[in-house]
């Protein structure tokens, strides 16, 4: 097939670890984070977004034949361009003008100084069209979902629009200069305060301070949360007319010498329950606290008469009206940590009025059916979650509905202060492009709307009490990628100064704004990929949704009900729908398509439409790039060929591309430095993928297997050139497989049908094992004998008997491998020698018996004590020429455990080993002989 486009450097190589260690770290990163301006699942890292998005356009060396004529210039370029991305990844640098400018500099190089607009058709929480505006590249997206859409308009949209402006605000200024969204950041914050006191003027009297007892300093005092607990009716007879406790806990705090639970003291004669709050106390009373009446998952005890209360009774109770609260205690912020108080009757006053207020409120904006928590559960109970009203108290949706109340008279106060600052008035408003003082007015209005939706993941009946000894904290409704049920819940204040208060989410959001960097101009708009136009000349990288992993909708709801009051008169055409649309949805949701196979197929077309929409538009100039996220626990039982991963692919090649390379992206911190080594498969791979030729022939199985033969070698080899981890490996070499399958129209079976994608995976893995293990003919006897010895036995023993055949097969005897330093042989066993059993003092330089298996081993020790240090490195200096044969063994061992699900800490050990090579290796060339007496230093 001949090539008529440049190659880009992702279509060759990337600085796979560099990124995946940025990614990871990224994860750690919070203020300032575009994750916290609001909640949105399954974000792609914005350092794997930025340096997929300039690789993807900048040309592969190998392009410029001119300017790169030989392999050896072509690395050396390549190094310099894996500099830039290094730098570019870093979270550090997102603002860095010269970190930023340079890699600009580099995409205009390659684009002939005509900057091409990127697309993202599924642009979900933003990542993309925001790290292309960063780059300074035209951003645009597109998504079904409103509230996925308001984050890209916030993102994308609005800070480009007053790109180095001042504050209007009437107050004092933060700074001497304002750059990029600085300015628009200070307003956020100003009036987020002007409009929390607007809404405490109006229900303040319901949030009423704590008087403090005089062991805790007396006083008043600002309540941080109230804790509660469900309840239902008792199911005993006797005490059907009570209502009864359903919690998972009485725990309050656990730090040590101030531990805090509830006690509760049930009266079988007066048919109560007493709550009161105890301090310290026995170890056996502190445990017992932490169990509540819980007894099993959804299933609990009465506390007057032990009878058992089921998940389906609760849920029964809950859908006639019978489910309940108690106020169980007060959380208050006391002048050495928190101190829990029992109810006190002015508090219990204060709750009395919020329910009475709460019919004067118009809540009519939640009467929108919910899924309640089937989100999260099995047996499909809603425990009276009917519609999103049921989420909230009557004084959360009180203090909520003030704050969004306010929003009008900010928008008014803005405009009015834009007009005392001399802004020309202008008619046109945010939603038809303007940047007049409306306009701006409305985009302040839309940042506090995100601090108001983060209030509202921090102010419902789902939000739990966090009473672990560092916390002791409200705990947020999404805690994970589901609505779950929670049986003890707290009620916080978003007028205190602890988490989850209103001041401390609008600081969220302004922190957010703060470090935009809109070089260029973006939009996104609400609409189905499937169906979506683009621009020309248009660039496309997307982040699609994961086949069944989440359901944006059903969850996003929560969000859209409260976003739709706030900013629906500012996108009136975005919030056209009671809730979030769900039938175009592409994800794979048995419930909506009745049944996992009709939900399968549904996802398999919607996909390829929308992926065919892509290849109409994709130009031959620059490759596509698409993300996918692997839903692991479906990874770990059935491998790369995964049902999730299958489907995905196979809807990329029916749509008509041809997948040119797969990079594996690890996104999750692990307990140790990503660079130190994993097991677990990559979070989510980046296709990269071209149009199919419309030449594209269909050949045999026989003939792709052949192909799959004479190309995978040598695609696998450049990958483990390029230090591509052996946990990354299979991932990898999907792309160059891949290449093969999906270059061709199709692929025949025996019986003329065509091959499935998920076929081809199988026999892109089973090619990849053959490679591996072909390596082992280009050892060493001793070291062939190693590997058989380690794959039959692992480190255990075994007969010698076994032993010595496999050792002649080889041409040597067992007491080779013994003399090699390698297997210890005694009363007819033989067991390879653990690495801690090797000689401390051994040199290869000296070793008469040298063996690639020695060297690794001797490598790996040094690399789990030390990591990438001078000895590490000095060894691998030493190891000279077996260097590649120890990379070469690493690769071959790791595939051996990997294969056999067992000794993990043994292929971390390798994994971790290749996933510092370059380092080890730079810092090895960095050693020098000190005029040749042997001894050496660091070249610096």
């Amino acid at each position: 097939m001949t090539q008529t486009y440049k190659k880009k450097l992702i279509e060759v190589a990337i600085p796979l670890e560099a990124i995946n260690a940025a990614s990871a770290r990224e994860k750690s990163i919070r203020h300032g984070h575009p994750s916290t301006l609001h909640l949105w699942w399954a974000r792609r890292p914005l350092a794997a977004c930025r340096a997929v998005l300039f690789a993807q356009l900048v040309d592969d060396p190998s392009s410029l034949p001119e300017e790169f004529p030989t392999p050896e210039a072509q690395d050396a370029e390549r190094k310099r361009l894996f500099a830039i991305i290094e730098d570019l990844v870093k979270w550090e640098n997102s603002t860095n003008e010269e970190v930023l400018e340079r890699a600009r500099a580099e995409i205009r190089r390659s684009c002939g100084d005509e900057l091409p607009p990127v697309y993202d058709p599924f642009s979900g929480g933003g990542s993309i069209p925001l790290e292309a505006q960063r780059l300074g590249l035209p951003a645009y997206g597109s998504d079904l979902n409103p509230v996925a859409v308001m984050i890209g308009k916030a993102m994308i949209e609005i800070p480009p629009k007053f790109k180095d402006m001042e504050p209007i605000h009437p107050g004092p200024k933060e700074r001497n200069h304002y750059r990029n969204a600085e300015g628009l950041a200070e307003d956020v914050k100003y009036y987020g305060a002007w409009m929390r006191e607007k809404a405490w003027e109006r229900i303040g009297h319901l949030y009423p301070q704590v008087d403090l007892p005089k062991e805790y300093g007396g006083g008043k005092a600002n309540v941080i949360a109230w804790i509660w607990a469900r309840t239902v009716p008792s199911p005993d007879p006797a005490f059907s007319d009570v209502r009864v406790p359903v919690t998972s806990s009485f725990t309050l705090g656990t730090k040590p010498g101030r531990e805090a639970w509830i006690e509760a003291t049930p009266d079988r004669k007066t048919k109560s329950i007493r709550y009161e709050v105890q301090r310290k106390g026995s170890k056996e009373e502190i445990a017992k606290s932490k169990k509540g009446t819980k007894v099993g998952q959804a299933n609990f005890r009465c506390i007057l008469s032990d009878a058992p209360i089921s998940g389906a009774y609760v849920d029964a109770a809950a859908s006639r009206g019978e489910m309940g609260r108690v106020l169980l205690a007060v959380a208050a912020e006391g002048k050495r940590g928190r101190v829990y108080l029992s109810p006190s009757s002015e508090q219990l006053d204060a709750l009395a009025l919020a329910d009475k207020e709460i019919g004067e409120l118009d809540t009519s904006f939640l009467q929108v059916p919910c899924r309640g928590t089937f989100a999260s559960n099995a047996q499909g109970r809603k425990y009276g979650f009917e519609t999103f009203e049921d989420y909230f108290l009557p004084r959360q949706l009180a203090s909520l509905t003030a704050l969004s109340d306010a929003l009008d008279q900010v928008q008014e106060q803005v405009f009015q202060d834009c007009t005392n600052c001399g802004w020309q008035e202008s008619s046109a408003l945010l939603a038809e492009g303007g940047s007049g003082p409306g306009a701006y007015a409305e985009s302040i209005r839309v940042f506090l709307a995100f601090a108001i939706d983060r209030s509202v993941d921090r102010g419902s009946t789902i939000c739990s009490w966090d009473s672990s000894p560092k916390m002791e904290a409200l705990r947020n409704t999404f805690a994970r990628q589901a609505i779950p049920m929670t049986w003890d819940f707290a009620e916080g204040n978003p007028f205190s100064t602890s988490s989850g208060n209103f001041l401390s989410n609008v600081d969220w959001v302004a922190r957010v704004a703060e470090l935009f960097v809109p070089a260029a101009t973006g939009a996104i708009s609400q609409h189905d990929a499937q169906t979506v136009k683009y621009p020309k000349q248009v660039v496309i990288s997307s982040d699609p949704p994961y086949y069944d992993n989440i359901e944006y909708s059903d969850l996003s709801d929560f969000f859209y009900v409260w976003l739709k009051r706030n900013c629906g008169a500012v996108f009136p055409n975005v919030f056209g729908f009671l809730s979030t649309p769900k039938r175009e949805e592409l994800v794979a949701t048995r419930y909506r398509h009745g049944g996992q196979q009709e939900a399968d197929q549904f996802f398999l077309d919607g996909m390829t439409k929308a992926i065919e929409r892509m290849t109409e538009e994709v130009g031959t100039e620059f490759p596509a790039t698409i993300y996918y996220a692997f839903k692991q626990n479906e990874v770990e039982k059935e491998g790369i060929s995964s049902t999730g991963w299958a489907t995905f692919l196979q809807a990329v090649v029916q749509a008509g591309f041809s997948v040119v390379g797969t990079w594996p992206m690890r996104t999750e911190m692990s307990n140790r430095m990503v660079a130190s080594g994993t097991n677990a498969l990559a979070n989510s791979v980046v296709l990269v993928c071209r149009k199919k030729e419309a030449t594209a022939e269909v050949i045999t199985r026989a003939e792709f297997i052949r192909a799959l033969k004479r190309e995978l070698p040598p695609a696998i080899a450049e990958l483990q050139a390029a230090n591509v981890s052996p946990a990354d490996m299979p991932q990898s070499a999907i792309g160059p497989g891949m290449g093969v399958f999906s270059r061709y129209q199709g692929v025949l079976e025996s019986d003329d049908s065509r091959m499935s994608v998920k076929a081809a995976l199988q026999l892109i893995n089973a090619e990849l094992d053959e490679y591996l293990g072909g390596i082992q003919g280009e050892f060493d006897p001793d070291t062939r004998f190693a590997i058989s010895w380690f794959e039959q036995n692992g480190m255990s023993k075994g007969d010698y008997g076994v032993a010595d055949n496999l050792a002649r097969a080889r041409g040597i005897a067992v007491e080779s491998v013994k003399h090699a330093g390698i297997v210890e042989s005694q009363a007819g066993k033989v067991r390879i020698l653990k690495r801690d059993e090797l000689d401390p003092e051994w040199e290869p330089q000296t070793d008469t018996h040298l063996t690639v298996w020695e060297c690794l081993q001797h490598l790996v020790r040094a690399h789990e004590k030390d990591g990438i240090s001078y000895n590490t490195a000095l060894l691998l200096r030493k190891i000279d020429d077996k260097a590649e044969a120890v990379k070469d063994l690493a690769y071959c061992l790791y595939d051996i455990c990997a294969n056999k699900r067992q000794d993990a800490k043994e292929a971390t050990a390798y994994n971790a080993l290749i996933a510092d090579w370059s380092d080890l290796t730079r810092e090895a060339a960095a050693i020098v002989d000190i005029r040749g007496t042997g001894q050496t230093r660091m070249d610096f």
